[in-house]
């Protein structure tokens, strides 16, 4: 099936913005799409965005354009306001912390992938203590590289008017404390699997 293309021309404050969309997979574009469009055209996130057609609100965003009545050639408004500069700098710090607590994740993801390899005994048993205590090592410097980055988030003032900023925020801390919680889990793994092997040993020295 061909792709549903339409033109439409959307007035925001004094200006015009003519809008081409194409659906995907061979449907009419939706409203998501058009929302899309126009905060690459305007900088105003969608969140932010009020579309008006013929005096109704555009709601729902997975809804065809068609579905409201908008057709090629159609004219609508949008109200809305972009983030403002100090915001979209907060915002972007916020990203950048962000990066740095996935590049972590993933260290941690290795560590215990590595830990569940040794449970499973990938390793002869006398090279596991020392294997352990490696890993041991690894989670103890991602849990202080969390315990930074929070502090790092938590240094942060965000104005009550920031909202994206302020939502995103409260998400990381989240995200961190999940983290963290998950660091103990996997020291803990350790020092059992540790004490197992300790006590394994010393029986074999009796």
């Amino acid at each position: 099936m061909a792709e549903q293309t339409i033109t439409v021309t959307v007035a925001y404050g004094s200006t015009k913005h003519s809008i081409t969309l194409t659906g995907q997979d061979g449907n009419d574009p939706t409203v998501k799409d058009l929302s899309d469009a126009l905060t690459q055209a305007t900088g105003v996130p969608s969140p932010s965005q009020k579309l008006i057609f013929k005096g109704k609100s555009l709601k729902d965003m997975e809804e065809s354009l068609t579905s409201y009545g908008v057709k090629q050639g159609c004219k609508l408004m949008m109200i809305g306001k972009r983030n403002s500069p100090e915001e979209e700098t907060e915002l972007k710090k916020l990203k950048d912390i962000e990066k740095s607590v996935e590049q972590m994740a993933k260290k941690l993801e290795k560590v215990d992938g590595e830990l569940t390899g040794l449970k499973n005994g990938f390793l002869a048993k006398d090279l596991q203590a020392e294997a352990l205590g490696k890993l041991d090592h690894r989670v103890k410097v991602a849990a202080e590289q969390f315990m930074k980055i929070l502090e790092q988030i938590d240094s942060m003032t965000v104005p009550d008017n920031f909202n994206d900023c302020k939502t995103k925020k409260k998400g990381l801390v989240k995200t961190v404390q999940d983290f963290l919680a998950q660091c103990d889990k996997i020291e803990a793994c350790i020092s059992d699997h540790l004490a197992k092997i300790q006590s394994k040993n010393l029986a074999l020295a009796e």
